[in-house]
């Protein structure tokens, strides 16, 4: 598929489109918005302003979240209107995060993923414990708290309809790399996470590894197009695995309502 097909497709089916567990989704005249069903903030996947009206839709959107004292996310990426987009929010008091590069790779082409060696240290992961053995890896490895993360992989996990798969690579009993994947029903998108690795078992191809076998899972069960919010850290090495940068993303946290 040619660039902008796969772009359009992205905005269709993940901005547009999306519908996400524990959730509903509204749209308005201007924007495509999730209200959280759960403890998670809201989220604002997609808009379509222009300068003339950008300030009165923000305005809109913080009112409307404020009535329903949730916070929000407001993703922003670099070819939305108008330019200055973040800019705006932040002036209206949103937090803007780390900017994220929008990585995708296309599995009906020639892709060397699906050729990749899987270490036989990496498994698909079964039960909730595993899933505890994830949150721990992560904290460890970030020195952050995960058990947010835990309760939403865990609810997913026990979702069939969330579509979620898990993998970890295990050394002595020990898991030292792990990720994750969700299929996106009716999409032809896999978006991929995860992919941390303890510092002591880096450069042994499990990220690779990790990489190549949610690419099996997705190409094996109908969906070509790989998704990835990938850091600074992360981009040039999926790029050495057939990704492209189709963009950037920032996400902008609104104010906490009480």
């Amino acid at each position: 598929m040619d660039r902008n097909t796969i772009l359009d497709l992205f905005n269709q089916h993940l901005r547009i489109g999306i519908i996400e567990p524990k959730s509903r989704r509204e749209r308005t005249g201007s924007v495509i918005r999730k209200v959280s069903l759960s403890n998670e903030p809201g989220f604002i996947s997609y808009s379509e302003m222009d300068e003339s009206n950008a300030d009165k839709v923000i305005e809109e959107q913080i009112a409307y979240y404020k009535s329903l004292k949730q916070q929000f996310e407001w993703k922003v990426f670099d070819y939305d209107q108008p330019l200055d987009l973040k800019e705006r929010l932040r002036k209206k008091g949103f937090t803007l995060e780390e900017s994220e590069a929008l990585m995708i790779s296309d599995l009906t082409e020639t892709n060397q993923l699906l050729d990749t060696q899987v270490l036989p240290e990496v498994k698909r992961l079964t039960t909730e414990q595993e899933i505890r053995d994830i949150i721990k890896l992560e904290e460890e490895v970030w020195n952050e708290n995960y058990q947010d993360l835990g309760q939403r992989l865990v609810r997913d996990f026990n979702d069939s309809s969330a579509q979620l798969s898990l993998y970890g690579a295990y050394v002595d009993g020990k898991i030292v790399s792990a990720a994750w994947m969700y299929l996106h029903e009716g999409t032809p998108f896999a978006s991929l996470w995860g992919g941390s690795t303890l510092a002591g078992f880096r450069k042994r191809g499990y990220y690779s590894a990790l990489l190549a076998i949610r690419a099996r899972e997705a190409s094996e069960k109908g969906y070509p197009l790989l998704i990835v919010d990938a850091s600074s850290m992360s981009k040039p090495i999926l790029e050495k695995h057939g990704f492209d940068c189709y963009g950037y993303s920032t996400p902008c946290m609104s104010p906490k309502f009480s």
